[in-house]
């Protein structure tokens, strides 16, 4: 029997690292995917028959989550697919670094848009069928980086300080009506976007972290399902750091 067995999940962003960990995490635990993508539709439909092939049930839905009316939609779409929508994990995100002195409008628009936005569309967007079946867990991906700042990150960190403001304000709003909301703030997780960079500068991050590693998707996607599931029934309103003691 799985933690999230009965239960139909959003997941933004899932084509790839954390998205994609948590996804599949999911299904293990026996919930139904829906998960969002914005370009590729080769790499969904992969994603779907690897979801599928683990035995689960997962569909992919092209969907701009910085769109307020295509969060709508998709909500629509997701509630015509499966029925249901029990959780809800905000995890489209992108960075676009430079110091404040060189970081163009565009560069903060865009960051704050898809980053802190998007957690508004959706959050907004699932919240009808939560509040009638008075149930739901919505689970924000901030970074240590919203809790902490970080030279060169001003856009990225306002986005992910302000899904934090937000996870605490909507966790306030719906507690009254069973609806949790909780952020989640990596450190630094080695994914396929770190596997570029250089091997010592790499080197140099893990021996700064207390437990002397990076973090895996996987260790995002583990804490997200207790969030996702009844062990976290009486939490919310939180922020759990996944860091490796990095931000002590």
């Amino acid at each position: 029997m799985g933690l999230l067995d009965g239960k139909v999940a959003i997941i933004t962003g899932a084509s790839r690292g954390i998205g994609k960990s948590i996804a599949e995490t999911f299904i293990k635990e026996g919930a139904k995917v829906a998960f969002t993508y914005l370009s590729s539709e080769e790499k969904a439909k992969a994603l779907e028959s690897e979801l599928s092939a683990m035995g689960g049930t997962a569909k992919g839905f092209k969907s701009n989550a910085s769109e307020f009316e295509a969060a709508q939609k998709l909500a629509d779409a997701v509630m015509e697919e499966f029925g249901q929508i029990d959780i809800l994990v905000n995890n489209a995100g992108i960075t676009k670094d430079n110091l404040l002195m060189r970081m163009g409008e565009q560069d903060w628009d865009d960051v704050i848009n898809i980053n802190l936005k998007s957690a508004f569309n959706l959050t907004k967007a699932v919240l009808r069928p939560m509040l009638k079946a008075r149930i739901g867990s919505i689970i924000n991906m901030s970074s240590v980086v919203g809790v902490s700042g970080n030279p060169g990150q001003a856009n990225y960190a306002a986005s992910k300080a302000g899904m934090i403001g937000f996870s605490k304000s909507v966790a306030q709003e719906l507690g009254s009506r069973n609806i949790r909301c909780n952020a989640i703030a990596p450190g630094f997780i080695e994914t396929e976007m770190t596997e570029s960079l250089d091997e010592n500068v790499v080197q140099g991050w893990r021996d700064a972290i207390p437990m002397k590693r990076g973090g895996t998707p996987e260790d995002v996607a583990k804490v997200t399902v207790f969030l996702a599931s009844d062990l976290s029934s009486y939490v919310t309103g939180q922020t759990i750091n996944v860091c490796g003691g990095m931000n002590t």
